[in-house]
């Protein structure tokens, strides 16, 4: 195939895939063609010259910050805890600010201190929302297949929907929809545009039975895209999310220890591959040739 005209504006790369140094990382993925990163706040704070070094190399990088990971365990505490942290989220709020991140992602709470109590679930990350609305930035909450009382992302709708916040959104991984065995058709009860964030990954066994395996699973053992068992699963989740009016971003969350003992750009070409299946041959995004755009300027 012929890959020089493939649109692979909708999909990113995340920081976590790739080993080494914050600009080392940013280099690999726009030389593979990516337009977008989604950085974790480790890859940031863990800059040898300091944060604001690490925000001028993201902004000289002249890709898209798609988003800035992750704020966990945040709903449902309180007293102290819930302080503290709502202090932890005022920081990565101000850098992701910084960075010029848009959307935060938050994840389910796996606490045991947490409350299950939905309305008071709600009422955390409409706070939340309100702390980050000043600055711009809109919360995409994530359901973990683990996660003690939202672990699914019909139950993150629900939460959000009881926060009722403009800035406040729901964020799909499917890792987490395919280890929870989440139906497809539940997709179709999301609002388009309050879907803020989609994240893919696919992995290579049919199932993870406990909350132990999805974990380990989840932050070990993930590949791109077509690499895995759940190929067919993926494309499907990509093009329903598409005919529902989905035109955000999708971003490639990939754990791995294998590729993080890889050359960067062997694991950016990797993640350039699951690019094209999904753009070329799952959602047809193909960028016409220069002559084809002057022949439809032209009949137009």
């Amino acid at each position: 195939m012929n890959t020089s005209h493939v649109n692979i504006d909708d999909f990113g790369m995340d920081t976590i895939s790739l080993a080494g140094t914050l600009p080392a990382k940013l280099k690999a993925v726009r030389d593979a063609g990516f337009s977008q990163i989604m950085l974790a706040a480790r890859d940031v704070v863990g800059h040898s010259d300091g944060i604001d070094a690490a925000v001028q190399d993201v902004r000289a990088s002249g890709l898209r910050v798609t988003g800035f990971q992750v704020l966990r365990d945040f709903e449902g505490l309180s007293g102290h805890l819930h302080d503290y942290k709502i202090d932890i989220a005022k920081s990565m709020l101000e850098m992701a600010h910084a960075l010029g991140a848009t959307v935060l992602l938050a994840c389910s709470s796996t606490s045991a201190h947490a409350t299950s109590d939905p309305d008071a679930l709600a009422r955390d990350l409409r706070k939340l929302a309100m702390l980050a609305l000043p600055l711009g930035i809109k919360v995409a909450y994530e359901g973990l297949s683990w996660g003690r009382t939202i672990n699914e992302f019909t139950a993150a709708w629900d939460i959000v929907c009881r926060a009722d916040a403009p800035n406040l959104g729901i964020g799909i991984d499917s890792f987490h929809a395919f280890a929870t065995k989440s139906s497809l058709d539940d997709l179709d009860m999301l609002s388009p545009d309050k879907i803020f964030l989609v994240q893919l990954a696919d992995f290579m066994w049919q199932e993870t039975r406990t909350d132990e395996e999805r974990m380990a699973t989840a932050r070990h053992f993930r590949v791109f895209p077509g690499e895995g068992v759940h190929s067919e699963a993926l494309a499907e989740l990509v093009r329903r999310l598409d005919q529902l009016g989905y035109r955000g971003d999708y971003s490639f969350e990939v754990f791995n220890d294998d590729y993080s003992q890889l050359p960067l750009p062997t694991v950016a070409a990797r993640a350039r591959r699951s690019a094209i299946w999904l753009s070329e041959d799952v959602l047809r995004r193909s960028v016409p040739l220069p002559n084809q755009i002057r022949l439809r300027q032209r009949a137009t």
